[in-house]
């Protein structure tokens, strides 16, 4: 209620009231008590909440921010690596397993990482091609690696454990390409011959609905695609064609090319409306939208990481990497560590935290998912 003022007046020729200027004298109150408030509120309200004041904005992208929801343990990544192996006769065998990386209570630099288990999902959701979290909500897109298709689709609340399904997508669909925008999570591709390339799936109505197909038909673009939201639009980061970006409102698309060099599925992620990608042997570089050009993220020496992983944590990037264990050659290690991302003049600026060790692992496991949760 003191975010915005919702009660019905009666016209008067007096001048409004001051209890109509709420967000100001909320953002009065001693600032410690402001963070504590602001902190509890669900992330995927912030973008809401800048537009309220110039007040909230400050609050909200302030580091302190994040450094309270630490405090309380508010945000979490859920991390899916998939172990494939093959046997004499040369069938392969993938099985997922899933992790989540969290503070320490009362910790606002230590992690933990715990295997979670989801044993309880049904079989396609613990193997999707394409899973994305808002709030504190996973999302289990239908399609799966071994090219089968489904319309199901199920909801697991983190906070809860609980796990619903919802009605079935207009089509059934494999590998494909997802956003969230606007309210509604978009997923293109990943369907046969005629049927509809595009839909949405509204988070308030919690119904499906057609989209505006993207103009560029190319389905390698969108079944193998990495899908991010970036500038209001759907973006595929493929090997194929680099980066396309469909605008959800008419199907428009642009293309802009990006580095041969190898990079990750699970490299990629976007803070603050930036893309960010890590390159092997060019490092972590981000995508310059109004010139159309890949840049890179000073000060980092991250050296030729294997098999990363990203997403934001606490307004910071997380950096997750594989690399071989000094134990046995059987074993990988994953490493994780934090990296502060600056804005200078037209530059971004990196500052990485002490690595930390997560956790050695059979060398068959690789990175799937990368989800920030919140």
């Amino acid at each position: 209620p003191f975010l915005t003022a919702t009660n019905h007046r009666k016209k008067t020729n007096q001048p409004p009231s001051s209890s109509l200027s709420s967000p100001s004298s909320f953002t009065s109150l001693p600032r410690d008590m402001v963070l504590n408030v602001l902190a509890r509120v669900p992330k995927r309200l912030y973008p809401i909440l800048c537009c309220v004041s110039k007040n909230l904005r400050s609050f909200v992208r302030s580091p302190e921010i994040q450094e309270t929801r630490s405090l309380l343990g508010k945000d979490s990544l859920y991390i899916c690596v998939v172990d494939e192996t093959m046997d004499e006769e040369y069938l392969r065998t993938q099985t997922y397993h899933w992790f989540n990386l969290r503070r320490v209570e009362d910790s606002t630099t230590e992690n933990v990482f715990d295997s979670v288990d989801f044993s309880f999902l049904p079989e396609p959701c613990r193997c999707s091609s394409s899973v994305v979290a808002f709030g504190p909500e996973m999302f289990f897109i239908p399609g799966t690696n071994d090219g089968s298709s489904s319309s199901s689709f199920r909801i697991f609340d983190t906070q809860s454990g609980k796990v619903r399904q919802e009605p079935r997508m207009l089509v059934n669909r494999t590998y494909n390409c997802v956003g969230i925008l606007g309210g509604k999570i978009y997923v293109i591709g990943g369907c046969r011959g005629n049927d509809i390339s595009a839909e949405s799936f509204d988070l308030k109505t919690q119904a499906w609905e057609t989209a505006p197909s993207p103009h560029n038909k190319e389905s390698l673009i969108w079944i193998h695609g990495t899908g991010v939201s970036l500038d209001r639009k759907v973006c595929a980061v493929s090997f194929f064609r680099g980066l396309t970006c469909d605008d959800t409102r008419d199907g428009s698309c642009e293309t802009s090319q990006m580095s041969f060099s190898r990079w990750w599925k699970t490299g990629v992620c976007v803070i603050d409306n930036v893309l960010y990608v890590y390159f092997f042997g060019y490092g972590l570089m981000w995508y310059d939208t109004e010139l159309k050009l890949w840049r890179f993220v000073y000060g980092l020496d991250l050296g030729e990481a294997q098999g990363v992983a990203m997403a934001e944590y606490y307004g910071k990037l997380a950096f997750l990497w594989e690399k071989p264990s000094l134990v046995s050659s059987e074993s990988k290690e994953i490493w994780c560590r934090m990296i502060g991302l600056a804005w200078s003049e037209a530059e971004i600026n990196g500052t990485a935290e002490p690595s930390q060790l997560l956790r050695i692992v059979p060398r068959t496991f690789n990175f799937h998912h990368c989800l920030s949760v919140g």
